[in-house]
């Protein structure tokens, strides 16, 4: 219960809460945070009144349920709670209401029963309960409808989000907005991709209006978005998608190449991998693809694309780009996820092969190694791995083999097919 009570322990403010429930939802599969329930607020009090005490009383049940996952006794509970947002006095008022939030979401996507519209009616009676929260829970309320297939729905909550205005709007607020304008044009992407896949006899019949009038929507915001520097892969490769329907290649490079290239943005591997599928698509020069690749493994070293760099580099009628390519590969070995794979392996023999043609091959492969001769045996040419890998995999084992004396020449490397059987060598 200490454990639990940690869990639902003191919790700030909703500017700081950035993980949406709709996003952890436990009946698609997934985990849902617990709302944030502080035990404080289950104790009594100096000068509580009665009604004071009647919530209090009614939070301690409901958090004994839901810690206890009773949730048809949390919901009974919960239906006579929210008469705290009746409650001028308490001090924290926001915190009641974010409270009040959280709590009946999370116990209705635990319900076997909950409904639909028990979802809507708690969203509707959360968004007029205080301005504070109104974006979040629109937001919020868009993402369950999206999980549900109402893509409409879910758009016209956006929309009626995005023209909603309160007050001076303070820089929290403005982020709000710009997340709000942001994912109404992807949900403009959505119904997009749903009438182009329900007509894809012809996209570009005049029946198909409702489908380019979308497109128009969507384009027009998602490139004003596009403009901001953050990361925004989701709405980055929906845009690309439309301009690739219309044939509008020029403006999708144009796209892709900045949100890669531009200072501004800040470091995303994924900008360059959009990039480099995009042009592979699109059959671009395999200079021009090496181009991004290379930019590519300085971010991330261990990335799959990484053997279609070296593919690339060993098609290369130059020299250095063999030796390039034995770097390449031998880089993303450093990374136990490739240990096993046998593509890698095979490439990396490749490459050996056809350095082994220019004069100087041992002196490169060294050189290579230098830095990796203290521990790659341990990573890679054990006894334990030779026996595991003669076992599971005895294609891998005779690459490996037939590598490792070229790769640690002075090494004496104990990856043999010997097997240790009842204590003795075999």
């Amino acid at each position: 219960m200490d454990d639990l009570d940690r869990e639902l322990g003191p919790h700030g403010p909703v500017e700081d809460y950035n993980d949406f429930s709709d996003d952890n939802v436990s009946k698609g599969g997934t985990n849902l945070k617990r709302p944030n329930v502080n035990p404080a607020m289950c104790k009594e009090t100096p000068r509580e009144t009665g009604f004071h005490r009647s919530t209090r009383i009614c939070l301690e049940q409901i958090r004994e349920a839901v810690l206890h996952h009773k949730w048809q006794e949390a919901a009974e509970y919960m239906a006579c709670y929210p008469q705290l947002l009746e409650d001028t006095c308490l001090p924290p008022a926001q915190q009641n209401k974010e409270l009040l939030w959280r709590i009946s979401t999370n116990i209705l996507h635990h319900h076997p029963n909950s409904t639909m519209e028990d979802y809507n009616n708690i969203y509707e009676r959360m968004k007029h309960s205080g301005v504070r929260h109104h974006l979040m829970i629109c937001l919020e309320h868009s993402f369950h409808l999206l999980l549900h297939g109402q893509n409409e729905d879910a758009k016209w909550q956006l929309s009626s989000a995005e023209s909603w205005r309160h007050g001076k709007e303070s820089a929290a607020q403005h982020q709000r907005a710009e997340l709000i304008s942001a994912y109404r044009s992807l949900l403009d992407y959505v119904i997009w991709c749903d009438k182009r896949f329900s007509n894809s006899d012809n996209y570009f019949d005049s029946d198909n209006q409702g489908m380019h009038d979308h497109f128009r929507q969507a384009s027009l915001n998602l490139k004003e978005i596009l403009k901001k520097p953050g990361v925004w892969d989701p709405f980055i490769l929906s845009y690309v998608d439309m301009l690739e329907l219309y044939d509008d290649h020029e403006e999708a490079l144009k796209v892709l190449n900045d949100y890669a290239y531009n200072n501004n943005f800040p470091p995303n591997p994924n900008a360059h991998v959009y990039l480099y599928q995009y042009l592979k698509r699109h059959d671009a020069s395999e200079k021009n693809l090496m181009r991004v690749l290379k930019i590519l493994h300085v971010l991330v070293p261990s990335h799959e694309l990484m053997l279609d760099y070296s593919t690339l580099l060993l098609n290369s009628e130059n020299k250095t780009d063999i030796q390039k390519a034995l770097g390449i590969i031998l880089d993303m070995l450093d990374f136990t996820c490739w240990r096993t794979n046998m593509d890698v392996w095979k490439c990396l023999k490749t490459v050996i092969q056809r350095l082994e043609i220019q004069e100087d091959w041992e002196n490169v492969v060294c050189e290579k190694m230098a830095l990796r001769e203290d521990w790659w045996p341990a990573l890679h040419f054990t006894s334990f791995h030779a026996s595991k890998d003669l076992e599971e995999n005895p294609e891998l084992w005779k690459v490996k083999a037939s590598l490792a004396k070229v790769l640690c020449p002075k090494q004496a490397l104990k990856y043999t097919a010997d097997r240790v059987t009842n204590g003795k060598r075999t």
